[in-house]
């Protein structure tokens, strides 16, 4: 019955949307503007980077949240904080709160790894920043650095709930960002170009 409540307890707090929360408070939708997600990303698009800045914070910090109250509060399950994780992601993805229209998860999966599992933060981060700067797009960035969990995993011999984790978060981030790849096969999906260092280093040395 523990374990259930704070399952339940972690989606709840996922569902609790860092976008729409704000919104609110500036009488804005942003699943209405830009992309439609209630993200980050489009948040930095459509209302600057301050209310940016203030989702992303909300986002990371209920998946703290919902792993930490799994840690403190389970009855030792090993496999307890790693569902808690889970169930923020996919409370922040589909919000009961938000007409289960939400974002795409990766904001809460690192605020969860930042309890589960902090050398991972380091190397998803990494991959995101090298990636996003090499290309400009972020869902590009995005899928590829959840992909190197899995790798992580491995190498580092994790234990088998680290690494079921690691692939179910992998292969979920792949496909909340599905559209972001279909727009990139179709030579659609917006760029930062700003963002893309290594193409001006490139030009600069040219």
């Amino acid at each position: 019955m523990t374990s259930a409540l704070l399952i339940i307890a972690a989606y709840l707090l996922g569902s609790l949307s860092g976008s729409l929360l704000l919104g609110r408070l500036r009488g804005v939708d942003i699943r209405t503007l830009g992309s439609g997600n209630a993200g980050g990303t489009n948040a930095l698009r459509t209302q600057g980077w301050k209310f940016a800045l203030g989702t992303v914070l909300v986002d990371v910090g209920k998946g703290v949240l919902a792993v930490w109250l799994a840690q403190r509060f389970g009855t030792g399950e090993a496999w307890l904080p790693y569902a808690a994780g889970l169930a923020a992601v996919l409370g922040h993805v589909w919000p009961v709160f938000h007409g289960f229209r939400g974002g795409k998860g990766a904001g809460t999966l690192v605020g969860a790894l930042l309890m589960l599992w902090p050398m991972a933060v380091v190397v998803l981060v990494g991959s995101w920043l090298l990636v996003l700067t090499a290309t400009g797009y972020v869902g590009l960035s995005t899928v590829l650095a959840a992909a190197t969990l899995v790798p992580l995993a491995l190498a580092t011999g994790a234990e088998p709930v680290r690494l079921a984790f690691a692939i179910v978060l992998a292969l979920f981030i792949l496909f909340t960002h599905r559209a972001n790849l279909a727009r990139l096969r179709a030579g659609t999906e917006a760029r930062f170009e700003r963002v893309r260092v290594w193409t001006r280093l490139r030009r600069d040395r040219a």
